[in-house]
């Protein structure tokens, strides 16, 4: 089965999780932790770290399941899959190492690194300078976003 990317009705992420879950279909919704004050009282919530969008994988008969929930606008095909796969393997791990980060626009200028040590040991992506703080940008060119990394120069090597 392929992997495809859904772009969704908005604020209808969790839902179509919970209808894939329900249905077996296999999804990936990357979300991020936030935490917000109200009133004197911390609440920690999980927002969809792309907005609108969604991953999947079905074959024709979970296509109809999955369009049937009217959540979905638009279904999208990776043009590489491997590619496709990979990206989102960075994001997984990234995600992993530190929740609360957030996407960024993707930046498709920069020199490709891999970073060599810290927590994030293993991840590719392009650096790019933000607000004078050296980050690498793991890109998902799909979507059009990005998820910055801040990381030490030392623990970067050029990736060719």
């Amino acid at each position: 089965m392929n992997w495809y990317v859904l772009y969704l009705r908005p604020r209808c992420e969790k839902k179509l999780a919970e209808y894939c879950r329900i249905h077996g279909l296999k999804h990936y919704l990357p979300l991020r932790s936030e935490t917000k004050v109200y009133q004197r009282r911390k609440v920690t919530v999980e927002k969809p770290l792309f907005p609108s969008y969604f991953f999947a994988s079905f074959d024709g008969e979970g296509r109809l399941k999955v369009l049937k929930t009217n959540n979905v606008l638009r279904i999208l095909e990776p043009i590489s899959k491997r590619l496709f796969l990979h990206q989102l393997a960075q994001v997984r791990k990234a995600l992993r190492v530190d929740p609360t980060l957030a996407a960024v626009s993707a930046i498709r200028e920069g020199r490709r690194v891999r970073i060599t040590g810290g927590p994030f040991l293993g991840v590719e992506g392009l650096i790019t300078l933000i607000k004078g703080k050296t980050k690498v940008c793991l890109n998902v060119e799909m979507v059009g976003r990005a998820l910055a990394v801040e990381v030490n120069r030392e623990y970067l090597e050029v990736v060719d």
